[in-house]
């Protein structure tokens, strides 16, 4: 049990992000242990040199959070910038990049929206489903290839252990009214159900859900359908075939969204299907293989005036397929990994036009730890666009250890963001237009830390410079223009990221207090849309300060956790938020409360939406296995 502290231990010091575990869970596996969802090299979470985080089960439960994007508001270095609560809409960037340069994988999947990152978290996947998020901070071109250019964010599902049946149903309401339709009280509920079979023969499993409510202002009502399969199938040996599937459908008011304050009675539809079949086999030894195929099918119906769908309205149907085979080699010297991809996709689309474009990627990587209190991973991903041609992106970790307690890490390496049908062709007169001859974004990325561990106290301290090329800012020179996207030379981003966690209580003690305090600096310059006499969309809402704090407490059944966090823009105003959970498990059953925003602070996080205010929700849960 020492040991399985001191592991999760270290990887919570690691995290920097939101409250640490509820209570000890005797059928978890050590964090440590945990492989990071990477296509070729397997190397487990304590022994990465990279910038990585980690939310993992039990931490999904204890924080005060119903999505996805919620989840992500809690993690150091990630900028999670919401139009609306309840999952409708976000955009998530990673330490000053836009929302363009983060690339989302599910299961090591890449769920990649060639129209717009606008709809990266649009998922299928209910957050009972989430086993853990992983969270990669730098280029991570080296491992997944395009479009990660400042960072990856991997969710992974859970893979049963064991048959059963679980159900979370939940309410929410800020006591608040819409006074423009019949004083109704703004509201949201939800029910996520989920369903298990663990056997000899597999491990299936399928979760669905469906929130609904009319907001917390006008025009933000919002409905949301999830369905989610995943199952893993022994062929034989240690060979497995999995297969994933999954289907959300998400419409939202959308006041405020994109052209305020014009869009007041605008609505959008945004409909995902996601799938996946590989198949894992040990060819011998010391020789694996594992091939993939995914598709994903993307469409969105932007209805500027939702009353009258015969004007300015926008539909696009975006359709993606990539094939990867992937191959790791164990030998004396090292493990060697290699990899190919080819990836198509296409949009039709009312204002975009008719485009398809096709990317083929080669991978090869090489990790040693015959070196004496070094672990060394380099690698580099050569790729091939039809519309940019060949470029080459290396990447190398490096590891050293300088005794029990403390290690020494670096990184550096290269990334790339091919601009977005959207960059490239859209035509939405007179508020935003294309620009066929962007080119591809590029950066350099170096990383530098220590980290610390021991029982008790953990800490990790990193400094980042990272050199952007052909940055793509969206500007105009006056109100009176649209708004286009246009190559500018440079971004140099300076940052510094703080991460410490402390256990108060001692592992044995029957109450048990944790404290977990991140902070992230950047410090961005531009050669820059301003200095042109341009009007900037994006590269003015930048975070320059950045703080998470956590504490929780854990006496038996019940726990409680309190979390906040403070964010500084280059251009809006900062802003403190506070929110807190407390729950209370008994049998097969727990019931929680949820206060988001208890100081009911008027803030923003993107365009010209108000968050909302105080927000009260109650929900339960109930699962029973065999």
């Amino acid at each position: 049990m020492t040991q399985y502290l001191k592991k999760t231990a270290v990887i919570l010091g690691l995290l920097g992000c939101g409250p640490a575990l509820a209570q000890e869970d005797t059928k978890a596996i050590p964090l440590g242990e945990v492989v990071i969802t990477e296509n070729r090299m397997q190397l487990p979470f304590d022994k990465q040199n990279r910038n990585i985080q980690v939310i993992d089960r039990q931490q999904i439960d204890a924080m005060p959070a119903q999505s996805i994007n919620e989840l992500l508001s809690h993690v150091g270095g990630v900028d999670l910038r919401q139009r609306g609560p309840f999952g409708t809409q976000a955009d998530v960037s990673i330490d000053g990049g836009s929302f363009e340069q983060t690339l989302i994988l599910v299961n090591g999947v890449k769920v990649l929206d060639a129209q717009t990152a606008h709809n990266s978290l649009n998922l299928p996947i209910p957050t009972d489903a989430i086993e853990r998020i992983e969270i990669i901070r730098g280029p991570a071109a080296r491992i997944y290839g395009i479009n990660s250019l400042t960072g990856a964010i991997n969710i992974v599902t859970r893979k049963p252990a064991e048959s059963g049946i679980s159900g979370n149903i939940y309410v929410g309401s800020g006591f608040k009214r819409d006074t423009a339709n019949n004083n109704a009280l703004f509201n949201g509920r939800g029910v996520q159900l989920g369903a298990t079979l663990a056997s000899k023969a597999g491990r299936h499993s399928i979760y669905g859900s469906h929130e609904s409510g009319n907001g917390y202002r006008y025009n933000t009502p919002f409905r949301n359908n999830k369905v989610f399969y995943q199952g893993e199938v022994p062929t034989g040996g240690k060979d497995v075939l999995s297969i994933m599937g999954g289907y959300v459908s998400n419409g939202f008011g959308a006041n405020g969204f994109y052209a305020a304050p014009g869009d007041k009675e605008s609505r959008e539809i945004v409909q995902n299907i996601l799938a996946a079949i590989g198949y894992r086999s040990q060819l011998a030894d010391r020789l694996s293989l594992s091939p993939q195929v995914s598709y994903r099918y993307g469409y969105d119906d932007y209805r500027y005036f939702r009353h009258d769908l015969s004007r300015a309205r926008s539909q696009h149907h975006s359709h993606a397929i990539n094939t990867e085979v992937n191959a790791t080699l164990q030998t004396g010297a090292g493990d060697i990994g290699i990899g190919l991809e080819m990836r198509n996709e296409i949009i039709r689309s009312s204002n975009i036009g008719n485009h398809d474009r096709s990317n083929f990627g080669l991978y090869a990587e090489f990790k040693t730890e015959e070196i004496k209190r070094v672990l060394l991973n380099a690698g580099a991903y050569i790729n091939y666009n039809s519309d940019y041609g060949w470029q080459l992106f290396p990447g190398i970790d490096l590891g050293y250890q300088l005794s029990e307690h403390w290690k020494l890490v670096a990184h550096t390496g290269m990334g790339q963001r091919i601009p977005s049908f959207t960059d490239l062709y859209l035509d939405q007169r007179p508020g935003n237009i294309g620009n066929p001859v962007l080119q591809s974004e590029n950066s350099w990325h170096a990383e530098g830390g220590v980290k610390y561990a021991d029982n008790r106290t953990i800490a990790h301290l990193s400094y980042f410079y990272r050199n952007m090329n052909d940055f793509i800012d969206w500007v105009r020179l006056s109100e009176d223009d649209p708004w286009q996207p246009h190559n500018f030379q440079q971004n140099r981003t300076h940052g510094l990221s703080f991460s410490a966690n402390y256990r108060m209580s001692a592992p044995q003690s029957g109450v048990k207090w944790l404290a977990g305090l991140a902070y992230t600096w950047l410090s961005p310059t531009f050669d820059d849309s301003n200095n042109a006499g341009f009007l900037s969309k994006y590269v003015i809402e930048s975070l320059r300060h950045q703080i998470v704090a956590n504490l929780q407490l854990s006496a038996g059944s019940l726990s409680a956790t309190a979390a906040a966090r403070f964010n500084e823009r280059i251009s809006y105003k900062s802003y403190f938020v506070g929110d807190a959970r407390i729950s209370y498990r008994f049998h097969a059953a727990s019931l929680y409360l949820d206060v988001k925003n208890i100081f009911d602070v008027t803030y923003i996080e993107a365009a010209a939406v108000p968050m909302p205010g105080r927000w009260f929700g109650l929900g339960i849960k109930y699962g029973i296995a065999d």
